[in-house]
């Protein structure tokens, strides 16, 4: 028989940074031996999806920096990577490992400095010139329009048409237009010629459109009504009109003008683009084959990225006319948003409708009161349309009037593995 001691010894290991490392010795009077050894961490996993994203927080004195930020798939921010102010952060890409994060910081008189970082924040260094990975990048697939195959999705930002640079922009800006498209504008009897038929590819039914009731349309002669039918039953479901019709357009995938869908396991949808006014703009409607309903993604456009092997998109979501924390200014901002197979949604809901449109229950949208919105609501139910949806995550602080200056997420074991937002163009 003899005593055992049994301690723990702690050991610095300068290779693994945030691991607590012990060595566990066990004893007998006058000697001691090594048992083996063990670490300890409190890190993260990095089989889980990240996002980059380059955010610049709007404020109501000075000027606002865009920054790096660092979050979880599903939306758990995990850190701010950057936090200089001497220019402007943009255009974040993964290396296709995962393991480091190349930058461009846009300096005054338009210089153009390459950085790169760590996702856990650590190894932040200026580059001589940007890797050539980071020079070829380009944006992943997004749902696109015909008049705009060649434009990736961009952020709003201000005056981009004269500067690509968000170091040359304000508080705040002007929106770029997104060109205007109807698909009725080659129809010459548009009373005998409806839209075409949208079939969907699984089979399952198609859309089709048949002429509202007398009067109750905006345009009466292209007083079109959205129909889905179930090819199985036959059933016929009618779904409304969409926002802004006749001004629409089916979007579909870059590269590929055929393909107007996502069908990802449970997620199946089609996206069209609908021109609301000079005002607002365009926004974008998801069909939900599901739920046989039409959503609203933004009260303005939002732009769907693919990820492939995912039952979920992102959306580079513009919100016009955003109260600036503190002031009575306004903004146009943009937003990296995550949406998962089921599309949330709020009908029949003026607090829903706020948030809808970036405000707290207290503001008012544009001078859209209660007493108001219950009008427009009725007026949205007659046209078959009044669902607002909700992304599942917004990559952003609450309530923030932001503008996104590109993003890029991290998919582990996932093809492809780096999903790409460039800020402007290609």
């Amino acid at each position: 028989m003899f005593l055992i001691r049994i301690y723990l010894m702690k050991v610095k290991m300068p290779h693994f940074a945030g691991l607590l490392t012990y060595v566990l010795i066990l004893t007998r009077p006058r000697t001691f031996f090594v048992a083996g050894v063990f670490a300890l961490t409190a890190t993260v996993s990095r089989g889980d999806s990240e996002i980059v994203v380059a955010i610049r927080y709007l404020q109501a004195k000075g000027t606002s920096h865009s920054h790096l930020y660092l979050y979880r798939e599903d939306g758990k921010l995990l850190r701010q990577l950057t936090n200089d102010n001497s220019g402007q952060d943009s255009d974040p890409i993964f290396a296709t490992d995962g393991e480091t994060i190349v930058f461009t910081r846009e300096k005054p008189n338009d210089a153009r400095e390459f950085w790169s970082i760590d996702p856990p924040g650590t190894n932040l260094k200026k580059l001589n010139a940007a890797p050539d990975w980071y020079s070829a990048a380009k944006s992943s697939p997004t749902f696109t329009r015909g008049g705009e195959e060649e434009a990736p999705p961009s952020s709003p930002t201000p005056s981009q048409e004269a500067s690509a640079s968000p170091a040359a922009t304000g508080e705040s800006a002007e929106q770029p237009e997104h060109s205007s498209a109807t698909a009725l504008d080659a129809v010459t009897d548009a009373t005998d010629h409806p839209p075409e038929i949208i079939k969907a590819p699984d089979g399952s039914g198609e859309i089709f459109w048949r002429k509202g009731k007398e009067g109750e349309g905006p345009e009466e002669v292209l007083n079109w009504v959205m129909w889905f039918r179930d090819s199985k039953s036959g059933q016929e479901t009618q779904i409304g009109r969409l926002l802004g019709f006749p001004s629409f357009e089916p979007l579909h995938i870059t590269g590929n003008k055929d393909q107007h869908f996502l069908f990802e396991g449970p997620l199946r949808l089609t996206f069209f683009s609908c021109h609301l006014d000079s005002t607002n703009g365009s926004t974008v409607e998801a069909f939900d084959f599901n739920k046989r309903k039409l959503i609203q993604l933004s009260p303005n456009y939002a732009t769907p990225v693919l990820l492939p092997g995912e039952p979920a998109f992102l959306t580079l979501t513009e919100n016009r006319y955003v109260t600036i924390p503190g002031s009575t200014k306004t903004a146009n901002c943009s937003y990296i948003e995550r949406w998962a197979a089921n599309l949330k949604e709020s009908c029949d809901n003026y607090e829903a409708y706020l948030r809808f449109h970036g405000v707290s229950s207290d503001e008012i949208v544009e001078g859209f009161t209660r007493d108001e919105y219950e009008k427009q609501l009725h007026e949205n139910k007659e046209n078959g349309h009044e669902c607002y949806g909700h992304p599942e995550v917004r990559y952003a602080r609450k309530g923030s009037a932001a503008i996104c200056y590109g993003a890029s997420m991290y998919r582990p074991g996932k093809t492809p593995a780096v999903i790409t937002i460039r800020n402007g163009a290609d």
